[in-house]
Parts: C-alpha cells; sequence; structure tokens
C-alpha cells in the first residue's frame, strides 16, 4: 500500500511537470510573464482547485470505472508504473502527451489481465472515454469561435489593446491552473482512495483529506519546476503566439476543463489546450497553424491508451511472477 501511494505522488508529480506546459506556454509565448512567474503562480492555482471546486473527477476516475472489491493491489501498481513510464518517455521526447489517457490506459490493461472485463463499470469507462475524445473538438471549435468573435469587436482597435490581452492573460492562467487543479490532480486522487478501497483501509469510496492535500502539494511542485521541452512545443511549434491568442486559448481551455471538472468528467489538458490554440490559430487563418505538429501530437494520442494498456498488462504479469 505504501508503494502505492508513493508511486501515485510521484505520477502527480511527473503530471505537474508534464501539464504545467499546457497551462503557461501561450503566456510564457506571448510575453505576458516570466516563466518562473507564471509557473510560480499556476502552481498555487492547481493546489486550491479541489478545495473551490470539489473531488468530483475523483469519484469518477477510482468509483465508476472499475469494481474495487474485485481487483487487487498489484493491480493498481501496474496501472501506475504504466502511465509514469509513459509520462516519462513523452516528457524526454518533448510529446505533449495525456496523463490522464497514460493512467485510464495502464488502469484498463492491467484490471483486463489480472481480473477480467467483469471488474470494469462499462457506464462509467464509457462516461470517461467520451469526456476525453469530446473535450479536443469542443476545445477547437470554441477556440476558433471566440477569436473570430474577439476580431470582430476589436477590428478597429489600436496596438495598444495586445496590452489589455496581456494582462487579460493573467486571470485567465489563474482560472485554468484552477480548473487543472480540480481536474487533474484528482485523478491520482481517486487511483489512491481506490487503493486504500482495495486494500481495506477504507469501507466506502471517501477522498480523505490528507489525500487531496498530499495530491495537490505534489501537483504543485510538479508545476512549479515546469516541462520546458513541452513548453517549447505548445508555445512555438504550432505558429507564433501573440497576446489575443494566449488570451483566447487559455479563456477557451478554463470553460471546457472547468466544465467538465463540475459533472466529474475526466479530461486531457494537454489535448483541450493543444486543440484551443489549433482552434484559435485557424480562426484567423487556417495556414498560420503548422498542422504537421499537430499530426504528431495526434499520433501520440492515439498511441497512449493501446501502449499502455499493453505495458500495463506486462508489468502486470511480471508483478505476479515476483509475488509466486
Amino acid at each position: 500500500m505504501i508503494v502505492v501511494v508513493v508511486l501515485a505522488l510521484f505520477f502527480n508529480f511527473l503530471n505537474g511537470i508534464h501539464d504545467s506546459s499546457n497551462i503557461v506556454a501561450t503566456m510564457i509565448s506571448s510575453r505576458a510573464l516570466s516563466p518562473r512567474v507564471a509557473l510560480t503562480m499556476t502552481a498555487i492555482a492547481e493546489f486550491s482547485g479541489p478545495f473551490i471546486f470539489g473531488v468530483a473527477v475523483a469519484n469518477t476516475i477510482g468509483n465508476e470505472v472499475v469494481v474495487a472489491e474485485a481487483i487487487s493491489l498489484q493491480v493498481i501498481l501496474a496501472a501506475l508504473i504504466s502511465a509514469i513510464l509513459w509520462n516519462l518517455l513523452t516528457w524526454y521526447l518533448g510529446f505533449p502527451s495525456s496523463s490522464s489517457h497514460a493512467l485510464i490506459g495502464g488502469l484498463l490493461g492491467a484490471v483486463i489481465v489480472g481480473v477480467g472485463w467483469n471488474a470494469v463499470r462499462l457506464p462509467g469507462l464509457g462516461k470517461i472515454l467520451v469526456a476525453l475524445f469530446t473535450s479536443p473538438i469542443i476545445g477547437f471549435v470554441i477556440g476558433y469561435l471566440l477569436l473570430r468573435f474577439i476580431l470582430i469587436l476589436s477590428w478597429n482597435a489600436s496596438p495598444k489593446i495586445n496590452q489589455f490581452f496581456k494582462h487579460g492573460q493573467v486571470f485567465t492562467a489563474l482560472a485554468l491552473g484552477l480548473s487543472h487543479g480540480a481536474n487533474d490532480a484528482q485523478k491520482t486522487m481517486g487511483i489512491i482512495t481506490l487503493a486504500l478501497v482495495t486494500g481495506g483501509y477504507l469501507k466506502v469510496f471517501t477522498v480523505p483529506i490528507w489525500v487531496i492535500i498530499s495530491c495537490g502539494i505534489m501537483m504543485a511542485l510538479g508545476t512549479s519546476l515546469g516541462g520546458w521541452r513541452l513548453i517549447r512545443t505548445l508555445g512555438g511549434k504550432f505558429y507564433k503566439i501573440r497576446p489575443m491568442d494566449g488570451f483566447a486559448a487559455q479563456m477557451t481551455s478554463t470553460v471546457v476543463i472547468l466544465g467538465a471538472s463540475l459533472v466529474g468528467g475526466p479530461v486531457s489538458t494537454t489535448q483541450v489546450v493543444s486543440s484551443a490554440i489549433m482552434g484559435v490559430g485557424a480562426a484567423e487563418r487556417v495556414n498560420k497553424v503548422r498542422w504537421g505538429v499537430a499530426r504528431e501530437i495526434a499520433t501520440a494520442w492515439l498511441l497512449t491508451i493501446p501502449s499502455t494498456a499493453l505495458l500495463a498488462a506486462g508489468i502486470f504479469w511480471v508483478l505476479v511472477q515476483i509475488i509466486q
């Protein structure tokens, strides 16, 4: 149990490093704030998110996907190791892949091999997959429409309007950090609470306060360190981001992620922010976006769930052999 908790918190730390790029990339690229100030501010907001908006996502991940009584701690351990290895690989390569996809894929692979499909709650799994795969589309559409609306409102404005969007990103980044903490940090909370129920340490699924605090701290710590490889990918490889673009992308991402968090839908911050950036760029000029980079990221998204599922299945088999 101790190993599971430690690995879960380490995963949350990596998630902070991995996803910090999603929150601050546009703000840093458009020079609204310095990298260190942006990361510190975001870390504080992410820690506060679960306390303000609740833990609906943690309940979805830990209580609605698998039957806790039917699985073992080895299953959860294999899922965590798989997600951690995938996060380390994609972080090293600079691919902004989804930590959410990695965790869900790892959990499914370990559960199916370790127990079978009968331990999977299909309604809960369907809810998660719908949230994960529709949120990028929604992010692209809202980003496109929002920038078109902003362009209409500011068509006759002076260049000074850039200062408004530059300063406005401080507030949109705070909102995005809060929504990220209310969504991504909770996935690990759900896994730890699931492990506590599986191990017999909790009789019912209720997220303990120490789990909320420890997960929030690890997410904030990872964010404060920053994932510089990924920040460069999201902040500059799609197109040159201006203050107006950054403001629109962050506002879009906040609306999508916070909306999903309030209804308990786990989404990928990486997917939402990337699609919002692309939607904003396409609204100004379709050929402004470097679609080749988008295809590379989409490929990573498609590979994540099957790859981590297979990896978790293999890790579970190794763990069983060691224990026997």
